[in-house]
């Protein structure tokens, strides 16, 4: 009987290796795709009339066809993968377990034309256990057809809708002599709107004045502050009666209630990538682009490979890992930076309240970001080749895990609290103070910030011994006014966290539970480039580390909410997750689901059509866009606008830069390489994150870059060819030279 050939097809690169290492050649060849190997044709490639833009239906009567994409080295995967799929009679799919992650396998076996029979492995960890576990249990990959499906509905209506859309939008809504194109998205207009929201609510913001008391009180031990400080719904706004607080407070003996409380606190949760940006953005400035590019180096920069898989979106890990829980404390506290800790006795937390957890991990393709167990023999080697940025970033994220495997921090509370009269009703004033019992996970972070609950913000303050009951009298009331304040705006980081938790801004109870568990609008792998794509298209700015809405983007912003309120509610995604469920599921077919979605993209097209609002004009001024090959592509923005960016390099890159977003093709990245730094002083741990931060992305009007040789190598090809003249200042300025290729390369 003739042995069954047998092909494993991988997700990216680093996966295929860890199957190798764990599983050797038992169960055959194992071959990596690189993303999504395939695009949905372009629109014009489906129907020629397509080509010109217009507020026209982008559906075609079946589905859009499966095209090889060209993109990085996705050429030669599908080709090794076609030749070996000849000579096969069974195929595994061990890409990742979620919705993406089938679509990616599935549709290169749909593409090909593979008939044979195929099983898939599903895993969320990649260490060898768990891979030699899942390929133990394999299903058969019918089993998950419905998910394919869900996978295919989300991707057909996304460009559809998004590319209808912002073809609409582009021609019905900007503005009479200028140039650009306004991307719609079902995830990047709810993220404009998220800015938006925020930016009138600080420009609405009225602040009003309010009024504490506090006084000093003195007991037998010794003396100490204490606030009169009601809650935010009873602050007091009248001066008048904060002073009559204050007289009746001056002088007045009576009976402390005391209160001593040994608290414990347990560690934070493990980072994902979107608690990793808020960080980095909250802690150095950096964008969340930043961060991921850092991460990435981290995680496949060549004699590196320092973390795991970045684009993490849950912040547990497998039970399986706690294995390596011995291995990885102690490789780190072999390093200066962290000898001091004691991790002799790891503390490992179980469910959902710990670290480690199976079932927070279901249906989820990748667990938390931690230090990788791999590379620990030759850790310093390693280390030594980072810069400082990437050394700040694997210190922070070594101290998240060492943490998480330390004990809780247990603290004694003393609360203290004195009931003053006034007009015959009593007024309370309080005192908190706190003494540290034990550090223990705190001893990880050291001095540097965590991303744990904030403690009370009331003020704490060290107290004498005091017992419940002794007397002590108050004296020297003071009035301190103060003022509310507006919200903060949104940086990068803070604004990936926001679309995370995007269900804050929708009312609708089911939605909200709905969009909970999508986690958000936006994947981590796209948020990123969700941000950019609207900093493209002069709909954000910046100012400094924060993110402002530009005027464009507020009048768009204004223009959709009055005329088609769908486009910017993030609850439009949970409304789309939730008829994908029922294609999961079983109680829908993928189609009429597409047939729903398009539906309402139909209607929308009709809303803006017939909207009579203002213009918007993003800033650029031009003659008329002209719709050249490929306009409205996922690959492409064009047609091609001045002051737009640069033809994107990537799939993902021009998608959010016309509005193609949601799950965006993942694609693993190499970042580019971050020049080398100076040596750090010490070695990884505290001492790293002591080196002064990144400075943060330039302002509004900060100076301009120059054009990269390559796009002044090209506008001095084309101003020779068609005989125009080449000023200085296309030579030496970024967006003059982007403007000259847009002009004249057609």
């Amino acid at each position: 009987m003739a042995v069954m050939a047998t092909l494993i097809i991988t997700e990216k690169s680093s996966q295929a290796k860890d199957l190798r290492a764990a599983l050797g050649d038992r169960y055959g060849r194992i071959l990596p795709a690189e993303g999504h190997l395939l695009r949905l044709a372009e629109p014009d490639e489906v129907n020629p009339d397509w080509k010109r833009w217009s507020p026209t239906l982008l559906k075609p009567d079946g589905l859009y066809p499966t095209k090889p994409d060209s993109g990085g080295n996705k050429t030669a995967k599908l080709a090794a993968i076609k030749a070996a799929l000849k000579g096969c009679d069974q195929v595994i799919l061990a890409t990742d377990c979620d919705r993406e992650g089938q679509l990616i396998g599935q549709e290169i076996l749909e593409h090909l034309g593979f008939r044979g029979r195929v099983q898939r492995a599903l895993f969320t960890a990649q260490d060898p256990k768990t891979i030699r576990d899942a390929f133990a249990k394999l299903k058969p990959n019918n089993e998950l057809r419905p998910l394919y499906e869900a996978a295919v509905a989300r991707q057909q209506a996304d460009q559809i809708f998004n590319l209808s859309l912002t073809r609409t939008a582009t021609k019905t809504l900007l503005a009479p002599g200028t140039r650009g194109v306004i991307g719609i998205g079902r995830v990047k207009t709810p993220t404009l709107s998220i800015v938006c929201l925020r930016e009138l609510e600080i420009r609405n913001f009225k602040p009003e004045d309010y009024f504490e008391v506090v006084a000093t009180a003195t007991a037998a031990g010794g003396s100490f502050l204490m606030r009169h400080a009601p809650p935010p719904k009873d602050r007091i706004k009248d001066r008048a009666r904060a002073e009559a607080i204050a007289r009746a407070a001056d002088g007045h003996g009576g009976p402390l209630s005391v209160t001593v409380e040994d608290r414990r606190q347990a560690p934070p949760k493990l980072y994902d990538l979107p608690a990793l940006q808020k960080t980095c953005g909250q802690r150095w400035g950096w964008t969340a682009d930043r961060t991921l590019e850092v991460a990435q180096e981290l995680y496949d920069g060549e004699g590196k490979k320092l973390i795991t898989y970045p684009r993490a979106e849950a912040r547990y890990l497998s039970e399986n890992q706690i294995a390596d829980v011995p291995a990885i404390a102690g490789a780190l506290t072999r390093l200066r930076g962290f000898a001091h800790l004691d991790i002799s006795r790891p503390v490992i937390r179980r469910g959902k309240s710990g670290h480690f957890c199976d079932k927070a991990l279901e249906g989820v393709s990748h667990h938390a970001i931690v230090p990788n167990v791999n590379v620990l023999d030759d850790l310093e080697s390693r280390l030594n080749r980072l810069t400082d940025d990437e050394k700040r970033l694997y210190a922070l994220i070594c101290r998240s895990y060492l943490a998480a495997v330390m004990p809780d921090y247990e603290y004694r509370q003393t609360t203290v609290l004195m009931n003053v009269p006034v007009e015959g009703k009593p007024v309370v004033f309080r005192a908190v103070g706190r003494i540290p019992l034990k550090l223990g996970w705190k001893a990880a972070f050291g001095s540097a910030e965590t991303d744990g609950k904030p403690d009370e913000k009331e003020e704490e303050q060290t107290l004498p011994p005091l017992t419940d009951g002794e007397p002590a009298r108050l004296s020297e009331p003071r009035v301190e006014a103060k003022r509310t304040q507006a919200p903060p705006r949104y940086n990068e980081g803070t604004l990936v966290d926001a679309m995370q938790n995007a269900w804050r801004f929708v009312e609708d109870l089911a939605l909200r539970d709905r969009l909970k568990e999508a986690k958000g609008i936006g994947t981590p792998a796209t948020r990123a480039e969700i941000i950019k794509g609207l900093r493209r298209q002069n709909l954000l700015g910046a100012d400094g580390k924060w993110l402002v809405p530009t005027p464009a983007g507020l009048q768009l912003f204004e223009t959709l909410r009055g005329a088609a309120p769908t486009l910017v509610d993030p609850g439009t995604t949970a409304l789309w997750e939730m008829r994908l469920d029922e294609v999961v599921v079983g109680r829908a077919d993928f189609r009429s689901v597409i047939d729903g979605i398009a539906d309402e993209a139909e209607r929308l097209i009709g809303v803006l059509v017939g909207n009579q609002g203002s213009a918007v004009d993003l800033g650029v001024r031009g003659g008329p866009i002209r719709a050249g090959r490929g306009a409205g592509r996922r690959r492409s923005t064009s047609p091609r606008a001045a002051g737009a960016p640069p033809r994107p390099r990537t799939r993902k890159a021009a998608a959010a830069a016309v509005g193609v977003d949601g799950e965006a093709p993942k694609t693993p990245r190499r970042s580019r390489k971050a020049k080398a730094a100076p040596e750090v002083p010490g070695s990884i741990g505290p001492v790293a994150d002591a080196v002064p931060p990144s400075p943060a992305a330039p302002s509004i009007g900060a100076r301009r870059k120059a054009p990269t040789d390559k796009m002044v190598a090209f506008a001095r090809s084309l101003a020779d060819r068609k005989g125009v003249e080449l000023s200085d200042t296309v030579l030496q300025d970024f967006d003059s030279c982007r403007q000259f290729l847009d002009q004249h390369a057609r």
